[in-house]
């Protein structure tokens, strides 16, 4: 097998090293995974969620210089716009769920007696930690129900060595998106589960398009004049253009969502744009190539006649 891609054409070649690169890429992060785990933020572990506003405009770094000569413990500061804050932080170590009080509420007092920020503060709410529980529970149940969802459609569309390359492509996806925040230790927040749930649709569209493209060409190859891989190398060239631009005008999108949106978007963004470049690539790595390795050729899609039609067909 090694020696059929090896010896193959160019396009052949550079799919089967990209399916290698992507291997090792999984391997790599479930090893993050189970060496780092992910950083879950406030919305699963709980804690502290404090909204305030200033009277001025405040630099963001100074404001959290200023927070942290009056806080005890870790805290997340993010900015919302010019004058508007939020502040996460853990509840203290020695307190329960049901009197858990924050790491230290003397911030609050010095950002609102302070004459250069004077701060007023909007809502001061705490997030158990079973809440969070149920959260993440909830969404890995959603996340769940869409890869089943997705495997029933793909067992329905496509010959079973299609769907199985589509299915092992949106594994892939969801696994090097996890890894790359175990590796980071990015914040894995709600608005990160989001993201799974929205690269699970992503990555399946770019799939069913090239798979949509195998599919055809392999109808119309029924004589197997070409090759598998001489079919699926112009399934793929048929399709980059489309792929390349719809891919490239989405990840336009998300990057600007990156950049101006601020820090509470920053881990959706950072989510999808991993996703979007990964579903592309393992769109042609994997979802094309898998197939090939497990047989795919155009006999799969000849319609097989029975014996007394055979008879009737042959009749001059």
């Amino acid at each position: 097998m090694l020696n059929y891609f090896l010896k193959g054409e160019k396009g052949t070649r550079l799919r089967f090293i990209g399916m290698l690169l992507s291997a090792m890429l999984v391997l790599l992060s479930v090893f993050t995974l189970t060496q780092k785990g992910l950083n879950f933020g406030l919305d699963f572990t709980g804690g502290y969620l404090t909204e305030f506003t200033t009277s001025q405009s405040v630099e963001l770094k100074e404001l959290q210089s200023f927070i942290a000569k009056n806080h005890n413990g870790e805290f997340e500061l993010t900015a919302q716009g010019n004058s508007h804050f939020q502040l996460r932080e853990a509840p203290s170590a020695s307190t329960t769920s049901t009197t858990a009080t924050a790491n230290s509420p003397d911030w609050q007092s010095a950002v609102t007696q302070n004459d250069d920020i004077n701060a007023q503060v909007l809502s001061s709410a705490y997030i158990g930690s079973q809440v969070g529980d149920e959260l993440f529970d909830q969404g890995c149940l959603a996340m769940f129900a869409a890869m089943i969802a997705v495997m029933i459609y793909l067992a329905v569309r496509f010959e079973w060595r299609l769907a199985v390359g589509s299915v092992v492509a949106l594994v892939h996806d969801l696994i090097l998106v996890l890894g790359l925040f175990s590796l980071l230790q990015i914040e894995f927040n709600l608005t990160v589960l989001a993201s799974l749930l929205a690269i699970i649709g992503y990555s399946l569209n770019d799939s069913i398009i090239v798979g949509d493209r195998v599919r055809e060409l392999l109808r119309v190859q029924s004589n197997n004049v070409l090759s598998p891989a001489t079919i699926i190398n112009n399934a793929i060239k048929s399709t980059l253009t489309r792929t390349l631009i719809t891919s490239g005008t989405t990840l336009a999108t998300v990057a600007s969502v990156w950049l101006l949106a601020g820090a509470p978007l920053q881990g959706f963004a950072i989510a999808l744009f991993t996703g979007i470049v990964v579903g592309t690539f393992s769109s042609i790595c994997i979802a094309a190539t898998l197939p090939e390795l497990l047989g795919l050729s155009a006999k799969n899609y000849e319609v097989k006649v029975d014996a007394h039609t055979q008879t009737l067909l042959d009749m001059p």
